[in-house]
């Protein structure tokens, strides 16, 4: 065989083997993960704030730092980096985010919709992954498109699987953060998109997550289980993990694997609570300079401010368009 078809075998097994155990036994290993640039090094890093840690460290601050999960696992090649930049705190983000639709029994409320037998489910692409405290530039085009919030809890994947049940997929799950499943309402409407969500949620930096991911372990010794949601300082959302929640994420996952392999670090996006802007009266859409902060115990606060990249005309064509829109829903829910 020739050098370079070697090489080329070679690098295609390390990548698989590398996809494969990059994760093995990690939930052993960690209690309160997150994934960072730091100010001095190179390259992305991983740290382990350990137990008794309650949200993110601060920008500025030295901690032990490992260059990849496989070294935090075996704690191997620690080296002290000052923390420049939290990420979205995943194994990986080269793979897309799964989302589910209708997964709270409030929001189907507030949608009037039915709750439907099995988890809705779709995708976003991976450049749709934002960081904590990242701005998301939105173009002229997703800013006259009713730009909306979704405050959700975030699973994600130890290891690869594949038609697993329900009762085996806890086995299954990293850890548990939070992000925001940004929409433009516009292309969720059944006239323009035939009752198809991909488009709508699949714009870039769509999907901000973070800013810590805690342990299995850790999630199930919260007091309480709520994810909350504030717009510009004011709660919006405040899902109720335990109660309002329809599909578990555990039955969650074992319905995404059948027939399908569900590669390990696969974040997903579980679906949002009542409070949404689309369903408030008035109807209350995102607009430029607004700051999006979805927060859970111990995960902490991701936080997002939204910068519209448009002309002076088109501020006031999506004002104009806000105000009808909301003033249409208001009179509606009068009568």
């Amino acid at each position: 065989m020739p050098p370079q078809s070697i090489r080329r075998l070679t690098n295609y097994l390390y990548q698989h083997l590398k996809r494969q155990v990059i994760l093995r036994d990690i939930m052993t290993a960690f209690h309160h993960l997150i994934r960072f640039e730091a100010a001095e090094e190179e390259g992305i890093f991983f740290a382990d704030l350990g137990p008794g840690a309650d949200g993110p460290p601060r920008i500025g601050e030295s901690i032990a730092a490992y260059s990849t999960i496989g070294d935090l696992l075996d704690k191997r090649d620690s080296k002290t980096a000052v923390i420049q930049r939290l990420l979205a705190p995943l194994p990986r983000d080269d793979i897309p985010i799964y989302c589910v639709g209708l997964n709270y029994y409030s929001h189907a409320k507030e949608a009037r919709l039915t709750i439907p037998s099995y988890p809705p489910l779709w995708t976003k692409p991976t450049a749709a992954l934002a960081q904590p405290n990242e701005d998301i530039q939105v173009n002229d085009f997703c800013a006259q498109s009713l730009l909306d919030y979704e405050g959700e809890l975030v699973v994600v994947t130890s290891k690869e699987c594949k038609d697993i049940t329900e009762n085996e997929a806890k086995d299954y799950i990293l850890g548990y953060t939070v992000g925001n499943d940004i929409s433009c309402r516009k292309f969720q409407r059944q006239s323009n998109s035939g009752g198809q969500f991909f488009y709508a949620k699949a714009f870039d930096k769509f999907a901000p997550i973070g800013p810590t991911l805690i342990s299995p372990e850790a999630f199930a010794a919260l007091p309480s289980a709520q994810v909350v949601t504030k717009v510009n300082g004011q709660i919006r959302q405040t899902a109720d993990l335990k109660n309002d929640m329809i599909f578990s994420p555990a039955k969650i996952l074992s319905h995404m694997s059948q027939g399908t392999t569900i590669p390990a670090g696969t974040a997903i996006m579980t679906g949002t609570a009542a409070g949404v802007g689309v369903f408030l009266q008035p109807a209350a859409f995102l607009n430029h300079g607004d700051i999006v902060e979805i927060s859970m115990d111990k995960v902490g606060t991701l936080r997002n401010k939204f910068h519209f990249q448009i002309s002076r005309t088109t501020q006031i064509i999506v004002f104009l368009q806000h105000t009808i829109i909301g003033f249409i829903t208001m009179w509606l829910s009068l009568g």
